[in-house]
């Protein structure tokens, strides 16, 4: 395969991972999350997918720190967040001092492989939002 060849199948590759519609999880991974007056919040960190269903249950969402040092991770209900064309970017309406109180943990934990049964119906019921299981 020749230079221009594998130019165009990256460019290939890439067309497929963002429709009018749908994006690929690894374009969102890394994506500016505004506050509506347009102020940056964090990051998107990563998704987690339920397994079974294939909802998206959480946006990990990367807060605070400097240079990605003492930065924490809140898993925000994904239903919190809207997609603001404008900003490139996530829009969520969420102040300081609620991050604050929010379910989170320190970047770089592995708070995912802890078994908590309570730990969903938690940050869904911290933000007010409809669990993705029901």
């Amino acid at each position: 395969m020749n230079t221009h060849q594998r130019s165009v199948s990256a460019t290939a590759d890439t067309s497929v991972r963002e429709t009018h519609e749908l994006i690929a999880s690894d374009k969102v991974e890394g994506t500016a999350v505004y506050r509506p007056n347009g102020d940056k919040v964090g990051r998107i960190e990563r998704i987690m997918l339920d397994k079974r269903s294939g909802k998206a249950a959480y946006a990990v969402m990367n807060f605070g720190g400097f240079l990605g040092i003492g930065e924490d991770s809140y898993p925000l209900p994904w239903s919190v967040l809207t997609y603001n064309v404008n900003l490139g970017g996530y829009e969520v309406n969420v102040t300081d001092e609620q991050l604050k109180g929010a379910p989170k943990y320190r970047s770089g934990e592995d708070y995912w492989d802890k078994a908590d049964a309570n730990r969903d119906s938690a940050i869904y019921g911290y933000w007010g939002a409809p669990p993705y299981w029901v």
